[in-house]
């Protein structure tokens, strides 16, 4: 009698889904043109991030994004500040109405090289009146005091809150959003957590 050794079936090395490169869903096997394997393969990247999202806290999910720098122009510009109240309508542009010039700048910037704009995303600070796509302006420069919006880092994710403590003094961040879908963020031993910037204001364009 010849006894044959089986070479089909189980467990081959290097067989099987990789660690890490699971998509929470049914794949499927399918065939794309070589040159497009490289477009392929960054969506697939892009879209396991996303699904990583949706299982992070709420301050995660609502990380700002876009981190820029104010280009400050040498030359001074400056447009009318009418002091009479709008309620309905333009103010008259009667020079007797225009309180002074106000540069936008100087009105936004306290320290040039100390300040950057983040992009806001998420709501967990609209009742601070920060809405997704506004620029925060952020200052490095300014120690944070409770009761500030400040810039934080949380265990390598920035997020945007205000500055609070505990009864014992630890810090905490508070959402401002009296919908309830934001927790406040506890910090605690072990945590990576530092103060990046105060925010120091906001701005955003309609058109």
């Amino acid at each position: 009698m010849t006894i044959r050794s089986n070479t089909h079936g189980g467990r081959r090395a290097g067989a099987g889904r990789k660690k890490g490169s699971a998509i929470k869903e049914p794949t499927t096997v399918m065939r794309i043109p070589q040159s497009q394997k490289p477009v392929i393969a960054d969506f697939l990247k892009a879209y396991r991030r996303y699904q990583s999202t949706q299982n992070q806290s709420p301050h995660m999910v609502d990380e700002p994004t876009v981190f820029e720098r104010p280009v400050i122009t040498p030359a001074k510009r400056s447009w009318p500040l009418f002091s009479s109240k709008v309620a309905a309508g333009f103010p008259s542009p009667a020079d007797e109405h225009v309180e002074k010039r106000l540069d936008p700048n100087e009105f936004l910037i306290d320290d040039e090289e100390a300040t950057f704009f983040v992009t806001i995303q998420g709501y967990s600070m609209i009742d601070s009146g920060l809405l997704p796509g506004d620029k925060a302006v952020v200052n490095r420069a300014k120690n944070a005091s409770i009761g500030d919006i400040v810039l934080a880092v949380v265990d390598g994710e920035f997020t945007i809150k205000l500055l609070a403590k505990t009864k014992e003094g630890a810090p905490r961040l508070l959402p401002s959003n009296q919908s309830g879908e934001y927790q406040p963020i506890e910090i605690k031993d072990g945590m990576q957590f530092e103060i990046w910037g105060v925010v120091t204001g906001s701005f955003r364009r309609f058109k």
